[in-house]
């Protein structure tokens, strides 16, 4: 299975130089990560404030599966 793309960094950062030497650690998350992450904050949202979220192991796979679905078709 190929990885997916993942648009590139959301928020990348400048390069961290401590000790003489460049820390890649500050490359930010993913664009995929981000859309699917407010692709999720929007299904959540569509919830009245009375309503329960029908969140279990297998609903929150779904959710998640369908969160980066959304994701992917935003980067295509």
């Amino acid at each position: 299975m190929t990885k997916p793309n993942d648009g590139g960094p959301a928020f990348p950062g400048e390069k961290d130089v401590r000790f003489g030497q460049a820390n890649d650690c500050n490359e930010g998350m993913s664009k995929r990560d981000w859309f699917a992450g407010q692709a999720l904050a929007g299904w959540l949202a569509s919830y009245g404030d009375d309503q329960v979220h029908p969140i279990n192991a297998g609903t929150a796979r779904m959710v998640a599966d369908m969160s980066y679905a959304m994701a992917d078709a935003m980067i295509a």
